[in-house]
């Protein structure tokens, strides 16, 4: 049995059937720097996953890291609850400086439990008790987690069906385009909210995602985001956008929502938001709605010392002034042309998302599978996205040379000509 085997095998043998990425990259990783990933055979990959939009600054940055083993050997603290420690001053002022105050918002910060699921948590439960009310309305194909409360929100049939029991306290109305570029759901929504007949309680919060990253890339237009924010301010919910997945820099701003003309009551906040690859979330809120008392939303982990250094030196390198942003726009381009490519390839097949959270509806679930499974066979790590699996997704590390990219989306080009290649002579 070889080593390889040997670890796999140990995998199948005790870990639990819920594993879900490693079964469609049949290998060992051992290594990982930039943009590329290193299996036990030393065969190198080409990341096109990042952890889920968590690696947005790639695989262990050299900053992040002398910083991280710097704190470490000096015995700083590795857990402290949510006591006052420099390093959460440092990435609060960090933040506050370079974040927050250029983009006029007032938000406080609430670290909660480490997870993006736990923050949608706690962003539902803020805004029940900011309001009195109990409903939330979310969007067709949401995804914002899958906790009983999160689950609620989220769209997905399969994930939702793992609850084990009813799902509450949620209305779901059509996300943008979903019934059609020829139908406005926004217009939905506001009748909805304005008839007294209409069945729907009124809303404590509204969330949304711009761009919904497991839903399929469906990407927002600015002018529904905003009528949607309107919608919630006029009848008197907070409105909650989920930057989990969209957020730092994935969409090329910091968060997905800069140039869309609104002001969130509330962000959820989580994957890249440490720099690092460690665990950490995060809700921001407006002052006047930071109304729980101590400790009533918490968690053992929440605020991860260790992800306060990487995270501040990630704010400083990255988002102090507007070149990364300018780099974001140009690596965009070249994502969008390789795609454009691939949409070309496959008849019917259509391009979605914004920015660097971008991909290709191939139509077909096992077509998307097959182009990623053979891509992975020739050094490229890229995943699907959708409600049946029907996106071939890009979610590359922010930091990706122009030259990586090209390489990657050429791999991928590759991997759909020969699929579709294969397809066209079994069909012969």
């Amino acid at each position: 049995m070889t080593d390889k085997s040997s670890k796999i095998s140990v995998f199948e043998r005790r870990e639990s059937e819920v594993r879900s990425y490693c079964r469609g990259f049949d290998t060992v990783f051992t290594s990982a720097q930039g943009s590329e990933m290193t299996d036990a055979e030393g065969r190198s990959y080409i990341d096109f996953l990042a952890g889920c939009s968590s690696l947005n600054y790639g695989h262990n940055d050299p900053d992040m890291k002398n910083a991280l083993v710097e704190h470490v050997m000096s015995d700083g603290l590795s857990h402290a609850l949510d006591l006052h420690t420099d390093v959460k001053a440092d990435f609060l002022e960090s933040f506050e400086k370079h974040i927050l105050q250029p983009r006029g918002m007032d938000h406080r910060v609430m670290f909660t439990g480490p997870t993006g699921a736990n923050a949608v948590e706690a962003a539902m439960k803020l805004a029940r008790k900011v309001t009195g009310r109990t409903n939330v309305i979310a969007f067709t194909n949401g995804f914002h987690g899958v906790t009983m409360g999160a689950l609620a929100a989220t769209g997905n049939s399969y994930h939702r069906g793992g609850a084990g029991m009813t799902l509450n306290g949620v209305t779901r109305m059509p996300f943008d385009e979903y019934m059609g570029p020829d139908f406005d759901t926004a217009e939905l929504l506001e009748k909805m909210l304005s008839d007294r007949s209409s069945g729907m309680d009124a809303p404590a919060a509204i969330m949304l995602e711009t761009v919904q990253g497991e839903g399929g890339l469906n990407a927002a237009r600015p002018e529904w985001v905003k009528r949607v924010a309107e919608l919630a301010h006029e009848h008197g919910a907070l409105l909650i956008v989920d930057d989990i997945q969209a957020g730092c820099g994935r969409t090329g701003t910091f968060f997905s929502f800069e140039k869309m003309g609104i002001e969130p009551d509330i962000v959820t906040m989580a994957k890249s938001v440490s720099g690092f690859g460690l665990p950490m979330a995060l809700v921001l809120v407006r002052p006047e709605h930071d109304v729980f008392g101590p400790a009533e939303h918490n968690g053992t982990f929440r605020g991860n010392t260790h992800a306060f250094v990487t995270a501040k030196v990630a704010i400083e390198k990255f988002w102090k002034d507007d070149a990364f942003e300018k780099e974001l726009a140009v690596k965009a381009d070249v994502i969008a042309e390789g795609l454009a490519s691939l949409a070309l390839m496959v008849e019917g097949s259509n391009m979605k998302g914004r920015g660097l959270m971008r991909g290709v509806d191939v139509g077909s679930g096992e077509l998307a599978g097959e182009i990623c499974a053979r891509a992975f066979k020739k050094g490229l790590v890229i995943e699907t996205s959708g409600p049946e699996d029907e996106v071939v997704k890009i979610l590359a590390p922010l930091t990706t040379s122009e030259e990586t990219l090209r390489k990657g989306l050429s791999i991928l080009l590759d991997a759909a000509r020969e699929v579709l290649d294969t397809t066209k002579m079994a069909a012969e």
